[in-house]
């Protein structure tokens, strides 16, 4: 039997192409130029290893990743979507936060909101956060309307480079208050060394060391040390048989005026030599008891407070009465404009009278809007504003300015946040604070922010009472604490952590 034949070889041409197409998937890619050679050496016709359906194992040349790309974008059509790796159910779910922790609680606006999801609990904050700022800050408004200019691929890279082109502080705070919520601390009581046998009637930040003086019923004058820690005391100062009505710095600090509740008696201290003066009559003054007086930012003049409507200009030199002035009514309240050339004073009888120093003329009268009886009356030291309290409660905010030039001038804003008598008014030294307190009830205590005209919705806290009844307010001289004296013999002392200084 003849030995069989061996097929016979295949084509010539056909079996270089098949040698190329193994040195292609050794050299493990095919390059533009070996392409184009091949076109010229053998034809374009179709080849079957370029397409990637026929590349039997496709790792030989790429990865995974790699030649799913390749073969999507020889395709045309989209990669798949990768599914993820791990899903937590927990995600989905909206977990519920619980509102009555100490640090949330003050974001409750009912006893309702117990628990609250994250997503409420965000859009929450984000309203505080616009409300203390008075609405969208600007920064972000402009961060918006610039995103919305940009093109989206240069969005970032624009920004970059907007930052690098500037230097500064980009996290220092606004030198303006904003409205809404204050931040504030409660501090250690004033008096908490030596606190009043009775109410108190006066406290009173020093106008240039770090000084608070605190007088009452209980025939004393105390003067603490203020660090907003301990309060160290300095020294207290008894009167005997003498219950002060009020207790006032001198102009320059240096002196403390005091009056009494039962005659015309009032004593002078020097904080210098630490002797106490009383002065037993003063010239030219006919009255049987003055209890209320004002000192002049000049430190020229004490205002007395007289009956049957009387004001009384005395030298702080010579301690007598130069001129006196005579109102309709009886005087509730009197203040000095900050260069002491007028005088401000509110009657009981709910009228504002305006009296020049120098020629005792009185330079203007209105009726205070929609009050009946006058209780009280401050001025703003930047003269802009004239706060006047009533006996109902209402305080009405001027402009000082619209009082001198208007024959019938009307209230900036009528705040109406208390319902008893507004019988202490006091401004901060950047008139951006109008502080409104009540001795007729508790808690009756209020920050008016200027020029929103706006009350702080975190002061007072009524949780607890701490204020109890205002007899008095002050501020330090640079706005960085707030005292309250009260009716239980206490100087309640706040630190506003927006000002830096004392």
């Amino acid at each position: 039997m003849a030995p069989r034949k061996r097929p016979r070889s295949e084509d010539p041409e056909r079996g270089q192409q098949q040698q190329h197409a193994g040195l292609c998937a050794t050299l493990r890619g095919e390059d533009a130029s070996v392409r184009l050679l091949e076109e010229l050496v053998f034809g374009a016709e179709e080849r079957p290893w370029t397409q990637c359906s026929s590349v039997s194992d496709s790792s030989v040349f790429l990865e995974e990743d790699d030649a799913g790309s390749v073969c999507s974008e020889e395709s045309g059509t989209q990669p798949a979507v990768r599914s993820a790796a791990w899903e937590d159910e927990e995600d989905e779910q909206d977990e519920e936060i619980d509102m009555t922790h100490r640090f949330r609680r003050d974001f409750k606006k009912s006893e309702a909101e117990s628990k609250m999801t994250k997503q409420r609990l965000q859009q929450r904050l984000k309203e505080q956060f616009q409300k203390a700022m008075g609405g969208t800050p600007s920064w972000a408004e402009a961060t918006d309307k610039k995103s919305q200019k940009k093109e989206p691929d240069s969005e970032d890279e624009d920004d970059g480079e907007d930052l690098l082109r500037r230097t500064g502080n980009f996290i220092g705070s606004s030198d303006i208050l904003p409205k809404g919520i204050i931040k504030m601390k409660k501090c250690v009581n004033v008096n908490s060394e030596c606190p009043g046998g009775d109410q108190l009637t006066s406290v009173q930040f020093h106008p240039s060391a770090q000084i608070v003086m605190t007088a009452g019923l209980d025939h004393s004058v105390s003067l603490f040390q203020v660090d907003g820690k301990s309060n160290p005391k300095i020294q207290t100062i008894h009167l005997e048989n003498f219950p002060v009505s009020k207790a006032s710095f001198s102009a320059d600090g240096e002196h403390i005026v005091a009056t009494g509740l039962r005659n015309k008696l009032f004593y002078i201290y020097d904080m210098m030599e630490g002797r106490v003066l009383p002065v037993t009559s003063v010239r030219g003054l006919n009255e049987q008891r003055v209890s209320d007086f004002q000192v002049s930012p000049d430190g020229k003049y004490l205002l007395l407070s007289g009956s049957s409507g009387y004001l009384h200009l005395m030298t702080t030199k010579t301690r007598e009465v130069i001129r006196s002035m005579k109102m309709n009514g009886s005087v509730c309240a009197a203040a000095f404009t900050t260069d002491s050339s007028k005088i401000y004073a509110n009657s009981q009888e709910g009228e504002v009278f305006i009296w020049d120093v120098q020629s005792s003329k009185c330079l203007k009268k209105f009726a205070d809007d929609g009050c009946v009886r006058g209780t009280s009356l401050a001025l703003s030291r930047d003269g802009l504003y004239l706060a006047c309290g009533s006996q109902s409660g209402v305080v009405n905010i001027y402009s000082q300015q619209d009082c001198l030039q208007k024959l019938v001038p009307r209230p900036l804003k009528a705040v109406m946040n208390l319902v008893t008598a507004a019988s202490s008014l006091c401004f901060n030294s950047t008139s951006e604070i109008l502080a409104i307190g009540s001795r007729a009830d508790d808690e009756a205590n209020r920050l008016v922010h200027l020029p929103s005209f706006t009350v702080f919705s975190n002061f007072p806290q009524f949780q607890k009472k701490t204020i109890f009844q205002t007899r008095c307010v002050d501020f330090s001289p640079r706005s960085g604490f707030y005292s309250v004296a009260n009716n239980k013999g206490h100087a309640l002392l706040f630190r506003l952590l927006h000002y830096t200084d004392f």
